[in-house]
């Protein structure tokens, strides 16, 4: 085997894993909640089902690609074996999906971060399983003892570390008795049906300004994003909370300083996903994303 070739099949390696690894990021990132939609509204599985998928996939193609990356292939290659396996299998599911729900869907190979329709998903596969094909029939990698145990152990943790990392969320009913027990402080819209994003904020914190200057922002790109928040903090900082933030075209009440401790239990901002007065997510504010929120929108109920 010549030196090209050998060079070929190391570039072949690296890339292969580097952009396993990159779709793993990009199912994490901005926020893996995008990935979990995804696979709960494409499959039509429960919240719970797609959430421990997620986190196997995520863990299954970091540990792949890292492999991949190291050149630590196992005997007889069964790591490239097992990614090629997983390719496929994933190729007959964007079948099912193109078949189901047209070619104008986003598969989620790159989580909600780039749109990727079931074709040219396809198309991208068929290229990896190539490539895959020709560092399984000629491509070794490392080769000693214990060469099983490195990938093997690598890939499980990696796969153990994303639930550990990310935890499931359990969806749970958002109790809004004290929210609308006292008419002067009650929110101003029905948030006990339909889907809202609630933050709790307060006018004084730092990072709830930072929280509601990003609301506004993704507001003023599409008015019908289904933000509300929830308000507390001294009166001192009312105009310098107006002031910094532009929130105000936001839907907003205020809530007494002890029951919105209560809600928040001293940390804030708390962003609640609400659907159907059901807690779908509780993010920080650097995880608010357009795209996500608008596919959450449009996402029907599992």
């Amino acid at each position: 085997m010549n030196r090209v070739f050998r060079l070929l099949l190391i570039l072949f390696s690296v890339a292969t894993g580097a952009l396993f690894l990159y779709s793993a990021y990009t199912k994490l990132f901005p926020t893996i909640q995008a990935f979990e939609y995804n696979i709960a509204g494409n499959v039509g599985v429960t919240h719970i089902i797609a959430a421990i998928a997620a986190r196997f996939f995520i863990g299954l193609e970091a540990g792949l690609g890292i492999m991949i990356t190291s050149h630590f292939f196992g005997r007889r290659n069964w790591v490239l074996k097992l990614a090629f396996a997983m390719v496929a299998v994933f190729s007959v599911y964007l079948i099912w999906l193109w078949v189901k729900m047209g070619n104008n869907v986003n598969c989620g190979c790159f989580g909600g971060g780039i749109f990727m329709s079931p074709s040219t998903s396809l198309i991208k596969n068929a290229i990896i399983l190539g490539v895959l094909g020709v560092l399984i029939r000629y491509h070794k990698g490392f080769s000693f003892d214990y060469v099983n145990a490195i990938p093997l152990i690598n890939i499980l943790c990696l796969i153990v570390l994303a639930f550990l990392q990310f935890p499931v969320f359990t969806h749970y009913k958002f109790k809004f008795d004290k929210l609308y027990a006292d008419s002067t402080y009650a929110p101003k819209q029905d948030l006990k049906n339909g889907k809202h994003i609630v933050a709790f904020v307060s006018r004084s914190c730092s990072h709830c300004r930072k929280a509601a200057s990003i609301m506004h922002n993704m507001k003023q790109k599409n008015p019908t994003l289904p933000f509300y928040m929830v308000v507390a903090g001294t009166d001192t900082a009312f105009y310098t909370f107006w002031q910094e933030t532009h929130a105000q075209d936001i839907p907003w009440s205020l809530l007494p300083e002890k029951t919105f401790m209560e809600y928040t239990g001293g940390e804030f901002p708390q962003i609640l996903w609400l659907n159907d007065g059901k807690v779908e997510a509780n993010t920080t504010y650097p995880e608010l994303d357009q795209k996500v929120i608008e596919d959450w929108m449009k996402a029907p109920n599992p």
